[in-house]
């Protein structure tokens, strides 16, 4: 029987020659051989990158960490917590500024001012967040602080003036001097409602009148708006109810003796 050509020839039609197999080897290989160089060369890049530009730990920590967040700033959508009732400054402006921190403080700044000349009195109420536990906490730094808000670069050295008596309790006084009139400072901290009071006045001519002037910045503070913060809202009402009044103008030579006995040994109101 003969075999039929068409299907003799059929299988080699199925089959690769030899030479197209060994040109696809080759090509395989070259490929492999040019993947490899090319990552040899990736290798060598990377090597003279780290050394032409070292990876510190401080780089890679910057790198790690988000940006610091930013410090205080003007809050201007906030409503004033707090408001002095009634201050005998003829023709002074009143401003409010309002601080927030990113870590939770807040700081109300009440200043009053005459057109055209610095602040004569200033009034700061801070209630710390977060950003208290990095902060000097003493008392000098407290005292520095006010001065440096008085009298920025004006150096004046802060001496102690006594205390008063006031609704809040005892406050310390200082006498920051730096003008020609001189100034007082003041600060009370308030641990139960995490309030702190700072502020400083350039009112009276003698020093029983500076004081005065102090205390009745103090006696006149009154609370806006707590903000659903219970523990101030009731240290404000307690302090109303131990409010005396105070005496401003020429009547508070007539007062000081009411405020104190003497420059720098007070006779405080009340039992502590």
């Amino acid at each position: 029987m003969r075999s039929n050509p068409a299907l003799r020839a059929k299988p080699h039609r199925g089959r690769i020659h030899p030479a197209l197999r060994s040109f696809a080897d080759e090509c395989r290989e070259t490929v492999v051989r040019l993947l490899a160089y090319v990552g040899a060369l990736a290798l060598i890049g990377l090597i003279v990158f780290y050394a032409a530009n070292p990876l510190t730990d401080a780089a890679i920590t910057a790198a790690a960490e988000p940006a610091a967040r930013a410090g205080w700033s003007g809050a201007m959508r906030s409503h004033p917590a707090f408001a002095v009732s009634q201050i005998d400054l003829p023709g002074a402006t009143a401003s409010t500024e309002i601080l927030r921190h990113p870590d939770g403080g807040r700081k109300d700044i009440l200043r009053w001012a005459l057109p055209g000349q610095p602040p004569v009195a200033e009034i700061t109420l801070y209630r710390p967040g977060n950003e208290a536990r990095a902060e000097v906490q003493g008392l000098p730094d407290i005292v520095a602080d006010i001065a440096a808000r008085l009298d920025p670069g004006g150096g004046g050295a802060a001496q102690p003036a006594g205390l008063i008596d006031s609704k809040f309790g005892t406050v310390a006084l200082f006498d920051l001097g730096g003008r020609a009139n001189r100034c007082f400072g003041f600060f009370k901290r308030i641990d139960e409602a995490s309030l702190r009071i700072s502020g400083w006045t350039c009112r009276g001519d003698s020093l029983p009148q500076r004081r005065a002037a102090a205390g009745c910045m103090l006696d006149r503070l009154v609370l806006l708006s707590a903000g659903g913060d219970t523990a101030l809202a009731e240290t404000f009402a307690r302090a109303e109810l131990r409010r005396q009044g105070c005496k401003d103008g020429q009547s508070q030579q007539d007062a000081g003796a009411d405020w104190v006995l003497g420059a720098q040994n007070p006779r405080l109101r009340g039992t502590f």
